[in-house]
């Protein structure tokens, strides 16, 4: 009994520092400058002797925030504009970072001081196109009904976004848009929309020769860059809390635009960026394409053979049950009906309340869209055999499972097959949405590659993708082949 209650005590007390020794994981939203904080605050806690990792592009807001106070992720780059407007309701627009800090303790989240920089929101246009129609501040959009707005798809929904801003300078405007904010400036640039929103920092505003409007009755509040992490890291990293806080009052505005740049328009590694910065060193240059490839294939493979196994235990027998008992077969399509309508980004932000973030997740919002297709050519492949044969059956005095799996199941083998490939083909395309909630697989490359307006790197997820879809029905059309009984394979030819 002593010596259990030693090794309990001994074990208590190891307990910090088994805390201590788990990589601290930053994460970062699906935008340039966010990246390249993370990727500052990665090697900043490096260089203070800490183990940390950078989970990029998870995402929007909301992600991020949904994660950090799971305990999904250590800390992340936020914004005070972002606190104020969008997650924390019940503070002013003006609220200073000691009232942020107060706000944020007793949901266990410390914040940082200001790294330096305000990254507010703003509306830009061509510099052109703005002194052809005489438009230098946001009020003068009012004479101008018929102008294109294409917004990022976070600005569209925000509290500090779009429905504020339309109500606060009553713009008529009714052509509003929303779009990846990466490709918002492509879009400007031909003429597709009139005016986006933009980020102060953002190194594109020079680049695309676009004007800042004016924001003359000051409704976008102060967005000062810091830090949000989790409070239980004072005691158990305390290292890695001070590596944040150093950094704390060091990006100014011009460095952080210039970092922008060099990443967005110059095509240099975040990572390289993020140490010039600091003035350390940088890791070896990221892995060849064929290393790159193998690993997002292993991800992406896992996301879909796990859900789609598991699909295959659960859809099978829903698709019996349903042809065998005709209203609870109509409640059991219907269910999984519903679920297949479920927009697949929000499928996945859904389960991260239940499971984090990652690749359970995202397994199963996958497993959901799978069941569908699979219940329902289960159901169509048992209910249209001929009735003779069942009948005849029966006849033989076969029990129901005898007549299960010797004649029905192997009758409805080829729906029941074209079933699952439709599944396996769907959720090939699907798993890349996977990426933004720090699964991998095809989508990583995808996502960096809209984020760098980058054709190169979007193949380099989405042709991939593509083949394994096509591999995929391969397979399945061979282990059609190969189950479906001969006799059923002649009658087919014939």
């Amino acid at each position: 009994m002593t010596r259990t209650l030693a090794g309990l005590i001994l074990l208590l007390s190891l307990l910090p520092a088994l805390a201590i020794a788990q990589p601290a994981r930053i994460g970062s939203k699906q935008f340039t400058e966010s990246v390249i904080l993370g990727e500052i605050a990665r090697l900043a806690a490096r260089d203070a002797g800490v183990e940390a990792i950078h989970q990029r592009e998870l995402g929007g807001t909301s992600i991020l925030w949904k994660a950090l106070q799971q305990g999904d992720i250590d800390a992340y780059p936020e914004y005070t504009g972002t606190l104020t407007q969008e997650l924390l309701h019940d503070v002013p627009a003006d609220a200073d970072i000691a009232t942020l800090r107060a706000r944020l303790k007793p949901l266990g989240i410390g914040i940082t001081d200001s790294l330096g920089f305000d990254n507010t929101y703003a509306i830009g246009m061509r510099e052109d196109e703005a002194a052809r129609l005489g438009i230098a501040s946001i009020s003068d959009l009012r004479a101008h009904p018929q102008l294109r707005f294409g917004f990022s798809n976070e600005f569209m929904d925000r509290g500090d976004g779009w429905p504020g801003l339309r109500r606060a300078y009553g713009l008529p405007q009714t052509q509003v848009s929303g779009l990846d904010h990466a490709l918002s400036y492509r879009a400007l640039a031909s003429g597709a929309v009139e005016a986006i929103d933009l980020y102060s920092t953002d190194a594109e505003i020079p680049y695309y020769h676009l004007l800042t409007l004016r924001d003359d009755r000051h409704y976008f509040p102060r967005y000062e860059a810091v830090f949000l992490y989790r409070l239980s890291l004072e005691q158990s990293a305390p290292a890695f809390v001070r590596a944040l806080q150093g950094l704390a009052g060091r990006i100014d505005e011009h460095a952080m635009r210039a970092m922008n740049a060099a990443v967005k328009l110059d095509g240099r590694r975040d990572s390289a960026v993020a140490a010039d910065f600091l003035g350390t060193h940088v890791e070896q240059g990221r892995r060849g394409l064929w290393q790159r490839l193998r690993q997002r294939s292993v991800e992406h493979i896992e996301l879909v053979a796990i859900s789609l196994g598991l699909a295959l235990l659960v859809a099978i027998p829903l698709g019996i049950v349903a042809a065998r008992r005709r209203r609870l077969g109509q409640l059991v399509i219907a269910l999984t009906g519903v679920l297949q309508t479920v927009p697949s980004l929000a499928m996945f932000v859904f389960m991260i309340p239940l499971l984090g973030i990652g690749t359970w997740p995202a397994v199963a919002a996958l497993f959901l869209y799978s069941l569908l297709p699979i219940v329902r050519n289960t159901h169509a492949g048992l209910t249209g055999i001929a009735p003779e044969l069942i009948e005849s059956a029966a006849a033989l005095g076969l029990p129901p499972l005898v007549r299960l799996r010797r004649i029905e199941l192997p009758l409805a083998t080829r729906s029941i097959l074209a079933g699952i490939k439709i599944a396996a083909v769907i959720n090939v395309g699907t798993a890349t949405l996977a990426a933004l909630i720090g699964a991998g697989g095809y989508g990583q490359p995808i996502l960096t590659g809209i984020r760098l307006d980058s054709i190169p790197l979007i193949l380099e997820g989405a042709i991939p993708a593509a083949v394994l879809a096509l591999l995929a029905q391969a397979v399945f059309e061979l282990v059609e082949r190969a189950l479906t009984p001969r006799g059923l394979r002649l009658q087919a030819r014939q």
